[in-house]
């Protein structure tokens, strides 16, 4: 089995890091930190990090034709403008449910924004759902009955999305059609329980491979195109929640991390533990889509 080495890209700590993606035009690293309710970008060439606050939580994002960015606020879907600082909403999810917030979230192949939500109270139940959301706003609930939806993310040939929930645990893959958005044929791809990592953010590399944080395990995880966990790299954080590929040629995978409700002493153990680590990929990963607002 092989390994990564993974290094800090910077000394900034989140305490909920969560949505990397990796923004080709800037040569950058998206994150956010959902409960810090802070978007970082980190610059790999000037190895800079700059900030940027919101009012609530910032459950993902995602990188749009335009130049801005899609961003997943509490409960409202709105396009970022990093440069002017303003935030124009698109849409409001789940405002009548208070017991939710929107949590992981991919652009499609399709253009669109698909963004889950999550029941956020301790005692959590099936009460998420996942959405698809256009340039136009318009939004279309595709998925219920989820605790905590996660680990979208998308075959190279945009014919297939892969769509966890973090409790059930479980992955699953849907037939995706790029055209449309529509999606079919619903499986069961995967089930990896708390020694393996339960399903975490998800992203897929060139050969069609499916990477998942396996965030109960300190994992990350590399499964098959049919399931099979083929590759189990042990993360020097305690709690992976979402790898990304980037640089110039795709060929690192970075990786954000949690703190909040984790062992102390483990946190210790593990001081890199909501900084974002990259290392070396051992492939290179699949480009991510942008939003159509332009």
């Amino acid at each position: 089995m092989t390994t990564i080495e993974f290094t800090p890209i910077n000394d900034v700590r989140c305490e909920l890091g969560e949505g990397p993606v990796y923004d080709d035009r800037r040569n950058a690293l998206w994150y956010c930190d959902i409960v810090g309710r802070r978007l970082h970008c980190f610059e790999l060439a000037s190895e800079q990090t700059r900030h940027w606050d919101f009012e609530t939580e910032v459950g993902s994002l995602g990188l749009a034709d335009s130049g801005r960015l899609v961003v997943a606020l509490r409960d409202t879907v709105g396009l970022f403008d990093p440069d002017q600082e303003h935030f124009d909403e698109l849409a409001s999810i789940e405002k009548d449910k208070p017991e939710t917030r929107l949590n992981d979230g991919k652009v499609g192949p399709d253009g669109a924004f698909w963004v889950g939500t999550m029941d956020d109270r301790p005692d959590r139940q099936p009460i998420g759902a996942l959405y698809r959301v256009d340039a136009g706003g318009y939004v279309e609930r595709k998925v219920t009955d989820v605790t905590i939806s996660n680990g979208l993310a998308f075959s190279p040939d945009g014919t297939v999305m892969y769509h966890a929930d973090s409790r059930g645990p479980w992955i699953d893959t849907w037939v995706f059609d790029p055209n449309t958005g529509a999606i079919t044929d619903r499986k069961r791809f995967a089930e990896p329980g708390d020694s393996v990592g339960r399903p975490d953010g998800g992203a897929t590399d060139s050969e069609g491979y499916y990477w998942s944080a396996g965030v109960s395990a300190g994992r990350l995880n590399r499964f098959s195109p049919t399931g099979e966990l083929v590759e189990s790299y042990p993360m020097p954080v305690a709690a992976p929640t979402m790898p990304c590929f980037g640089g110039e040629g795709l060929d690192k995978v970075f990786v954000t991390s949690l703190r909040v409700g984790r062992d102390p002493a483990k946190l210790e153990a593990m001081p890199l533990t909501g900084i974002v680590v990259v290392g070396d990929a051992p492939v290179t990963g699949s480009p991510v889509s942008r939003f159509r607002d332009a």
